[in-house]
């Protein structure tokens, strides 16, 4: 797990961050060959750090089945920053500006270090591609972005407002991953806006809450359509420590 993650001051808003994204046959007596076998375990989960499987397999997975959530470790070798501005950015309005704090389950402790995906569709409500994408970017889209929390577990992206699905079926929404240290990937609920005529009383009544409630009242600050959200590690997740 790292340990050299920087502080920024999250509330200057110059400071972007853009991302435009032989096999051998062993024979030995079974005894031998199951201590070789457990070692060979213990090695990998050392070498996996924080990027615990989704597939649900693993010890101490929580969160239930999250397809795509893996999509979380498509950031490679950047470094992540606890602000980060999202492709197309610049070209779409109105641009927005989505903030907050995440917390340890007691809903009190900041949580530092913690790993927050978003993923969202364009202006048309579609997850706009180039063709040249690989991973969950093929599913995804490439308006996406990473964050790693700063010490005070405070997070700011740097996107715009996403439109509804064309058809109508989904209210405007925004799809988050988090990670936190020593836990598998989990979604929590979708960042939805709650002046949306879409978001109806009945999907409202309908929401689990991972995470909190991700109903987020949209507001104008400093000229910029702007919403907060503060997320709890752990709430309403199955089978959470």
């Amino acid at each position: 797990m790292r340990t050299d993650i920087p502080v920024l001051d999250t509330q200057d808003p110059a400071f972007f961050v853009v991302n435009d994204s032989h096999r051998n046959t062993i024979m030995m007596h079974p005894i031998l060959l199951a201590i070789a076998f457990t070692i060979i375990l213990t090695s990998c989960d050392a070498q996996t750090g924080d990027r615990a499987t989704s597939s649900g397999a693993a010890a101490g997975h929580v969160g239930g089945p999250c397809e795509g959530c893996e999509a979380i470790y498509e950031y490679g070798t950047m470094p992540l920053f606890p602000v980060d501005t999202l492709p197309s950015y610049t070209d779409n309005e109105p641009k927005l500006v989505v903030t907050g704090t995440i917390f340890e389950r007691d809903g009190i402790t900041p949580a530092p270090g913690v790993i927050l995906y978003i993923y969202h569709t364009d202006r048309r409500g579609r997850y706009a591609r180039t063709g040249s994408e690989t991973g969950w970017a093929k599913r995804h889209g490439f308006v996406r972005g990473w964050i790693r929390t700063d010490a005070d577990g405070r997070y700011r992206f740097h996107t715009f407002r996403p439109a509804a699905y064309p058809d109508g079926t989904e209210p405007e929404h925004i799809h988050a991953v988090v990670k936190e240290p020593d836990i598998n990937e989990y979604y929590i609920d979708d960042f939805l806006f709650d002046d949306d005529s879409l978001l109806t009383q009945s999907r409202r009544d309908r929401l689990p809450k991972r995470g909190g409630s991700g109903i987020v009242h949209p507001y104008v600050e400093n000229g910029v359509l702007t919403i907060r959200r503060d997320i709890v590690l752990g709430l309403n997740i199955p089978d959470y420590r």
